[in-house]
């Protein structure tokens, strides 16, 4: 099934994108595409969190072959027809007594959205159509889908399984951003130590005329030559310019031998 390939994904709902005719739109949704059946069918997963904070979940599947077939939940629809239209479109229609009762088209947008059309039946028998825009899950929370689409109905496990997982997104998200800062406060660490030993190596390659005291602060030149000097004598206390090309930095030796720049 590679022209499928673009659709196997967990998708997330953009609930701000959406545009129902019929139904809420939902809090939150995810839509999972999968290949089963050792790649002859299509498992949809669908999991959705109304207004209200109450979460549904449905499921099921489709052999996308342009045949009709009968469908598994029989409360629902009669038979089922599905084709994978191109690599990009994916019709599913959805037959009750020899009625369309929902058509479902999913189309992957070209910046890799992907928009999930519903076109059914209201209650009092009105045409409707219901859009949704999905973006390609990052998050493993079982997100929503329409109201308009096919075998959903509320379970306890649904509710116990969104809790559960809104708990350990929660969790993991703030453990995630506990290493985030650790990584920034490591990385900045890492440019100060890198800028000591570059400090240090222009220090130690310097001239020296007396033996520098730990914690005691020296003054970094460049001679007019280009090499360096460390002297006891700070910028100030020359008088002129000095003989010295620049005045590079006032430094400091710390206990592990390293030097640092001292703001002044």
């Amino acid at each position: 099934m590679v022209q499928a390939y673009n659709f196997l994904a967990s998708w997330q709902l953009f609930p701000e994108k959406c545009d129902f005719q019929f139904g809420l739109v939902p809090k939150s949704g995810s839509y999972k595409i999968e290949s089963i059946r050792n790649g002859h069918a299509l498992g949809i997963s669908i999991n959705w969190v109304s207004p209200d904070h109450e979460a549904f979940y449905t499921q099921y599947e489709v052999l996308p072959d342009g045949e009709l077939r009968p469908f598994e939940n029989q409360e629902m629809a009669d038979s089922v027809k599905a084709e994978i239209v191109n690599a990009s479109t994916i019709q599913t229609i959805f037959i009750k007594e020899e009625q369309t009762i929902l058509e479902v088209t999913n189309e992957i947008l070209s910046n890799g959205y992907m928009k999930v059309t519903h076109r059914g039946k209201d209650k009092e028998d009105k045409p409707f159509v219901n859009i949704e825009i999905y973006h390609k899950q990052l998050s493993v929370l079982p997100y929503a889908s329409s109201v308009g689409s096919v075998a959903i109905r509320p379970t306890k496990e649904g509710v116990i399984k969104h809790k559960a997982l809104s708990a350990m997104e929660e969790q993991t998200n703030m453990q995630l951003e506990q290493i985030k800062q650790q990584i920034e406060l490591l990385a900045k660490q890492a440019q100060e130590i890198r800028k000591r030993k570059e400090l240090s190596l222009m220090i130690y390659e310097a001239s020296l005329r007396f033996k520098p005291q730990i914690g005691h602060t020296y003054h970094l030149y460049e001679k007019k030559d280009g090499t360096h000097m460390l002297s006891l004598v700070g910028p100030n206390e020359w008088g002129d310019a000095g003989p010295f090309k620049q005045f590079i930095s006032s430094v400091r030796l710390l206990a592990d031998h390293t030097w640092v720049e001292v703001v002044r």
